[in-house]
């Protein structure tokens, strides 16, 4: 006899199911690293899943988590580059002295 072992709740039919579901799946996204809006438009195209769910799921997740979404938006966020001022920096071109 077949089962199906890959069971996915119905939102209106097992609405904490369906829950713990979308919670999983962002869980996979933050260890890819994605935004917030890649994660949802991820769940979206791949499971199926609305877009306000995933909203709303993510927004009790960092509501529950504060510490750890304030430390990965940190951590995903683009750096600009350390740059020193003109002045000490060293010349990138300059001319070699010769020997003569």
């Amino acid at each position: 006899m077949y089962r199906n072992h890959h069971f996915v709740p119905c939102l209106h039919c097992h609405p904490h199911s369906y829950i713990r579901m979308v919670q999983h799946l962002i869980e996979r996204c933050l260890l890819l690293h994605m935004s917030r809006d890649q994660c949802i438009k991820a769940l979206a195209e791949h499971a199926g899943i609305r877009p306000l769910v995933t909203l709303t799921v993510w927004r009790e997740l960092q509501k529950e988590n504060k510490d750890f979404f304030r430390a990965y938006f940190h951590s995903i966020s683009p750096r600009p580059f350390m740059r020193r001022s003109i002045d000490q920096r060293a010349p990138r071109f300059t001319r070699r002295k010769r020997w003569m």
